[in-house]
């Protein structure tokens, strides 16, 4: 009986033994995040990497830059990132095309656009069409969200992209080269590179705002295959998690979210830093629960529709998945 009770006690500790390491090393999910551009506008996220927030769900991120039109979401489609962050106009192009994205959080929910003039180029009054007509525009490659956006107004304004303007297409960062070689006359950008356009005298406060001009837009979310939401789903909503906290946190504590962006902005000057992310508070750059409302994608759509770059129409649930966000709410 002695025997007994010493062997079934050593089967429970040996049992412990083999268990107790598995616990320990639990699975952490390494993901790689592709981005189009490194950008104070994707701050939410930058807080919930170094917050911690998504290796509260086991979840490692690193991000890639990658500055093409489509590159990120192709880098998704074919399973090398975990998921991009740009529109959800790239889900539904990618859905014309057969392929399945799903958008699962908001994170920029403003056209973070902005059009600034070269020095001595300044528009004098909002006739658009007349002021555009014969520019050279500075703008993203074909396929990104600025580029649909200028094409959108070119066609509300009747202007033909390739007779009236020339478009001239290039990675994001290169816009500031481009007016400061002479190239361009408008710039299409953002921040931080508007702030640092305004310091070197590249050009002067944006004469046009898209935060303005078309209010809540689906700019950019979290995007990821609808494969790993189904094989995925607890590293969905770890990820979605994280990004909710990020975004609360951005809103309770400016100060220290402007700490964390200094780390990943080390170059920038501290002005520049504290005019960008005034500037971006100012417009309600941000969502602040991680929520992409109808409306935002009804804006959405319609810049790609009416700029001739999404020829069928895509519906809201068929892109657009928000499960994962109010179950982190």
């Amino acid at each position: 009986m002695h025997r007994r009770k010493f062997l079934g006690t050593m089967a429970s500790v040996g049992a412990g033994v083999i268990a107790a390491p598995y616990v320990a090393r639990a699975q952490v999910h390494n993901l790689l995040v592709a981005e189009p551009v490194h950008s104070t506008g994707y701050l939410p996220m930058y807080i919930a990497m170094a917050n911690d927030y998504f290796a509260e769900s086991k979840i490692n991120v690193k991000i890639v830059t990658i500055e093409s039109g489509g590159g990120h979401t192709s880098a998704v489609l074919s399973g090398q990132a975990f998921a991009f962050i740009g529109g959800p106009e790239h889900n539904a192009f990618a859905k014309a095309k057969g392929a399945e994205l799903r958008a699962v959080v908001n994170c920029v929910d403003r056209g973070n656009v902005y059009y600034c003039a070269a020095k001595g180029n300044e528009p004098k009054d909002k006739d658009w069409a007349s002021y555009f007509k014969g520019q050279r525009v500075a703008v993203s490659n074909y396929g990104g969200t600025p580029n649909s956006i200028t094409r959108y107004l070119l066609a509300k304004w009747k202007l033909d992209p390739r007779k009236d303007v020339t478009l001239l297409e290039m990675p994001n960062s290169a816009v500031p080269a481009a007016l400061k070689a002479k190239r361009g006359t408008i710039a299409v950008t953002t921040e931080p590179m508007i702030t640092q356009g305004i310091r070197n005298g590249l050009w002067g406060e944006p004469f046009l705002s898209i935060p303005e001009e078309l209010g809540p837009y689906a700019y950019s979310t979290i995007n990821v295959r609808l494969d790993s939401i189904k094989t995925q789903p607890e590293v969905v909503l770890g990820f979605v998690r994280g990004m909710v906290k990020g975004l609360k946190f951005l809103y309770d504590d400016p100060e220290a979210s402007a700490e964390i962006a200094k780390k990943q902005f080390p170059t920038m000057p501290l002005e520049d830093l504290s005019a960008t992310l005034k500037r971006s508070f100012a417009d309600e750059m941000w969502s602040k629960d991680g929520m992409i409302t109808p409306q935002s994608w009804e804006t959405g759509k319609t810049v790609v529709r009416e700029a001739g770059i999404l020829k069928t129409d895509v519906g809201y649930d068929e892109i657009i998945d928000m499960s994962f966000v109010k179950k982190a709410l």
